[in-house]
């Protein structure tokens, strides 16, 4: 009996792991291709760049600011150690200014706070390397709402972000950059409010006229 419930789990375990490896091969294909895409576009002068995952990639930005000058750098499931290996393309230009989401995808992928960390501080370092007079915005990690059902892996996630966004304000500190708090506007009930969802996790359109009016300010300063 022993002998077929050892056989049953690595079972499982060996479908989870292929499951899982096969989902990678499709986000590393998809973030290939956006990397290469992005590495294509001309540069500009004083561009503004929006740099995160998936929930940064699902806005217009250019558009809803009217301001040709942004870019959209998102890559849907990226991580910080994404945003690092691709932070050449970004750079090159010498931005007039980064905001940076990531961490979300970090936390549902098994990362721990001090190894998210530990890339926020390589971005950041190279940012200040490559492109010293660029002004980076660390925005806040966004709530989540798990009622929706949708995001198994990110429903346990709440309380790490928080700590996770208390730990990069602290950094942007440390750094002498600006922390803009997003996550609080957006809760409700100590979740994402569903008046800004439509699955628990990404944005739809008020959602992200919500983030302009948080962030407007310091695109025009």
């Amino acid at each position: 009996m022993k002998s077929i419930t050892l056989f049953l789990l690595i079972l499982i375990l060996s479908f989870e792991s292929f499951a899982q490896e096969k989902t990678r091969r499709k986000w590393l294909t998809y973030y290939e291709q956006k990397k290469s895409t992005f590495e294509s576009l001309p540069n500009d002068e004083d561009e503004i760049i929006f740099l995160g995952n998936s929930i940064t990639e699902g806005c217009e930005w250019n558009e809803l600011f009217d301001d040709d000058r942004i870019k959209n750098r998102g890559i849907s499931a990226d991580v910080a150690e994404g945003i690092f290996l691709r932070l050449d393309e970004v750079t090159e230009s010498k931005p007039l200014k980064i905001f940076l989401m990531i961490g979300i995808n970090d936390l549902a992928f098994g990362y721990s706070i001090d190894e998210i960390l530990q890339f926020y501080n390589k971005i950041l370092n190279k940012i200040k390397e490559d492109s010293p007079k660029t002004k980076t915005y660390i925005q806040s990690v966004l709530p989540i709402n798990e009622s929706f059902g949708k995001f198994s892996a990110y429903d346990t996630l709440s309380n790490v972000i928080i700590k996770l966004n208390l730990k990069l304000e602290k950094l942007a500190q440390d750094q002498s950059l600006e922390f803009i708090n997003l996550h609080e506007s957006f809760l409700l009930n100590n979740r994402l409010n569903p008046k800004y969802t439509n699955d628990g996790l990404h944005l739809t359109g008020k959602g992200y006229l919500l983030w302009k009016r948080l962030i407007e300010q310091y695109i025009a300063e």
